[in-house]
């Protein structure tokens, strides 16, 4: 049976490339494009066909013309095709385009071909279901990531316009339960029975795992910046969305972990090699809620001012490095807090900030309780050297 199988796909090979071979050219077809997309997408499903994938990939970066007659013949084959081979090896060749830094690729938007209710016609349905949801997760995912890309040009394309446009607060939060719906989609393409440990979907998973990694990283490299922004600028509604956030983060920590556990256990060569996944610590959700509940509190405090002078009201700066925060680089070196007191106080102005001039025209900043001037330890301070310019004129 399994010898039928392989055969009778050998001939539908054949017989697409026989067809693709006397299609006429145009702006959407090139025969020998359709010829490699074909056999790079058969219906082996021992392993992928990696030679002909790279002259796909080959044909593209010879030009980005050959992106719309390569999506045509892989969407036309994509809608036509009952075989969970065929579709998978389709989906890994558009991921496999996704890879390329081509603004025609990062524009597409959604696929141009839906397998959301995919089926396959050579399979029993007991043996089938697992096969079909494996494609249906798998083309959610990419539809979506390709959407995701699409944005993220966009963003990009206005930010080159001249005018430089920084993201705000609210919509980098919004761009990081983005990438958090990503992973979960991603969480959701594995194989679901041990008939499923073939050659073809252990490949896919292999793509899968380092999409994976590659999101993660973006999540984590997304937390940690929007957190010094929320420990710095953010209100109520912010950490309040970055709450969430980070708690979502947390419960998708554990659930890579298991993730990558059930990857070793299937058999994935690579699976050794993923690194392991750091949980965000409870204290760091706890001193989020605390900024949260402060920025509540003084928003209240303004209400009942009028938001004008508060008279009896002074804000001031003290020690509390003691006092754990969301990360030890969000804090400055002396651990400074700013907190609300009923009480005025009195500084030193001899103990704000100095400036000296040594002999070497160096100048330093001593030590400072100005929190203005903290607030700056985050950045490396470099020395500025007073050089004399020669008189190139009288030279």
């Amino acid at each position: 049976m399994r010898l039928w199988k392989r055969a009778t796909g050998a001939l539908k090979d054949r017989y697409s490339i026989w067809v693709a071979k006397l299609s006429p050219c145009g702006p959407c077809r090139n025969p020998d494009l359709e010829t490699v997309i074909i056999k790079a997408t058969n219906h082996d499903e021992q392993c992928m066909d990696y030679k002909n994938v790279q002259r796909v990939f080959q044909w593209l970066r010879t030009s980005p013309l050959y992106l719309k007659p390569l999506l045509y013949t892989l969407s036309m084959r994509m809608e036509k095709t009952r075989s969970w081979v065929v579709a998978l090896k389709g989906l890994m060749l558009i991921h496999g385009v996704f890879c390329f830094d081509l603004p025609t690729v990062q524009r597409m938007g959604r696929l141009p071909f839906d397998l959301s209710h995919f089926n396959d016609g050579h399979l029993s349905p007991e043996k089938a279901w697992v096969f079909n949801a494996f494609i249906r997760s798998y083309f959610a995912y990419l539809d979506q990531r390709s959407t995701f890309l699409r944005l993220e040009a966009k963003k990009e394309g206005k930010n080159n316009n001249g005018k430089e446009m920084e993201e705000t607060l609210m919509e980098e939060l919004q761009n990081l339960d983005k990438l958090q719906g990503l992973i979960d989609m991603l969480l959701q393409i594995k194989p679901r029975t041990q008939n499923m440990n073939v050659g073809l979907i252990l490949e896919a998973m292999d793509c899968v795992m380092d999409e994976v990694l590659e999101v993660y990283g973006k999540l984590s490299k997304g937390i940690h910046r929007a957190l010094l922004r929320i420990h710095d600028i953010g209100g109520k509604e912010e950490a309040s969305f970055a709450l969430d956030v980070v708690k979502k983060a947390k419960m998708q920590g554990d659930k890579l972990s298991l993730y990558f556990d059930f990857c070793r256990d299937i058999g994935m060569v690579n699976a050794s090699d993923y690194p392991k996944i750091v949980s965000i610590p409870e204290k760091d959700i706890q001193e989020l809620q605390r900024i949260m509940n402060g920025a509540f509190e003084r928003k209240g405090l303004e209400g009942e001012n009028g938001g004008v002078g508060n008279e009896d009201k002074a804000i001031l700066v003290r020690d509390c490095s003691a006092i754990a925060t969301v990360s030890e680089q969000m804090q400055s070196q002396n651990g400074l807090m700013t907190v609300i007191t009923d009480q005025w106080q009195v500084f030193d102005d001899d103990i704000i900030v100095g400036v000296q001039q040594n002999t070497s025209n160096v100048i330093s900043l001593t030590h400072t309780t100005n929190p203005f001037v903290e607030s700056y330890s985050l950045v490396p301070y470099n020395p500025i050297y007073n050089h004399v310019l020669p008189d190139l004129i009288s030279l």
